[in-house]
């Protein structure tokens, strides 16, 4: 059955699905990198589409911007759609020393300023990280292709134009980028019993102002989809078995 926010019927989508933010990208992601290729999804714009790689059948959905957003659509992917495995593919600033526009960061874990997780009544601050599952065959792959790549925090927060500085406190405390999504994303992943990691591409840095353009967000992240799309094959390999 179709939910408020995707009109998929169960079946129409990919026990794993790739997550970027942006819906034109999926929508790239989707016509460049997959055949026999179906949309089901166009609700809000948050372009779903179903295809194929190579001998994987997987699913590609824009989430939205922030923790809301992203809640909504994984939590609906994982309770009415049956996906067993989400990896987010989305940008981020670059916080820590060393890491150059277009460097992959693995989301280890997410530390946050949002409130998402007070739902599940956690006796303390709940320390949200990634499927070890996902998260090792992401590092196989980016070493295998030779992907500059960092493992580590990340920091998701809801706030985008902020005015207080606080990246000088992350640095110290080891937080490698940016986002704002991906705690949400963890969160739902554990308390729906399934996998979930997040693999970002450094579009700006946060110290200089570097940035790339918006058309080279959309289409330019060759290296993330290669990892991503690798990291989808051999864990489906190992892990889904029918």
């Amino acid at each position: 059955m179709p939910t408020p926010h995707i009109s998929a019927d169960y079946g129409e989508v990919a026990e794993i699905v790739l997550l970027p933010g942006d819906p034109l990208r999926a929508k790239y992601i989707a016509e460049n990198y997959l055949s026999d290729v179906k949309q089901f999804n166009a609700v809000r714009n948050a372009l779903g589409y179903t295809g194929n790689y190579m001998d994987l059948r997987i699913s590609i959905m824009g989430t939205g911007m922030g923790c809301p957003s992203m809640g909504i659509y994984s939590y609906e992917l994982i309770h009415f759609y049956g996906a067993k495995a989400l990896i987010r593919t989305g940008s981020c600033g670059a916080l820590a020393d060393g890491l150059k526009l277009g460097d992959l960061v693995m989301a280890m874990g997410v530390s946050t300023s949002s409130n998402y997780a007070e739902q599940y009544h956690f006796p303390g601050i709940y320390s949200a990280t990634a499927s070890y599952r996902l998260l090792s065959e992401a590092v196989s792959a980016a070493e295998e292709y030779n992907i500059d790549h960092k493992v580590g925090n990340i920091y998701c927060s809801d706030v985008f134009y902020r005015d207080d500085q606080i990246n000088d406190t992350l640095k110290k405390m080891g937080i490698l980028a940016a986002e704002m999504e991906s705690y949400a994303l963890y969160c739902n992943a554990v308390a729906g019993g399934i996998d979930a990691l997040t693999i970002l591409t450094v579009t700006d840095i946060l110290d200089t102002g570097e940035s790339v353009s918006a058309d080279q967000r959309e289409k330019g992240l060759t290296n993330m989809m290669k990892v991503a799309l690798a990291t989808a094959q051999n864990y489906v390999k190992k892990y889904c078995h029918h």
